[in-house]
């Protein structure tokens, strides 16, 4: 048995490339994995599956993944939900400082391992 199933991840990015690539990567840890390609329902998402974890992109089509972030670690039930923001093309790391800001930061295109060492290294805090 894998230490890891029992903990849950909430993908979300627009790119169902991408979606698809982590999903299976996770899935292939152990990991429960759900998946979204919009940020419309993250709110909602996370009440009924009650992820250990959010891994989400930045730019969603139409919304911005640091201000879903801020509503996110704003909602009292989810302030100690990690989220790990993915983005090509902002550098996040001032970010990680300010009030609702992500628990870390991946930058595209990533490394399978950095993203596996991140993971597990929230889900372990």
């Amino acid at each position: 048995m894998k230490i890891t199933d029992s903990k849950k991840i909430l993908v979300v990015d627009d790119d169902e490339d991408i979606v698809e690539i982590v999903s299976y990567i996770l899935k292939e840890k152990g990991y429960q994995v759900m998946a979204l390609t919009s940020g419309e329902a993250v709110l909602q998402t996370i009440q009924l599956f009650h992820p250990d974890l959010v891994l989400m992109d930045v730019m969603l089509a139409g919304m911005d993944g640091r201000a879903i972030c801020t509503n996110i670690k704003e909602d009292k039930n989810n302030v100690s939900l990690p989220v790990i923001l993915i983005s090509a093309t902002h550098d996040l790391a001032k970010s990680l400082t300010q009030q609702g800001a992500p628990n870390d930061f991946l930058a595209k295109p990533f490394d399978v391992d950095i993203l596996l060492l991140k993971v597990e290294q929230q889900l372990a805090a």
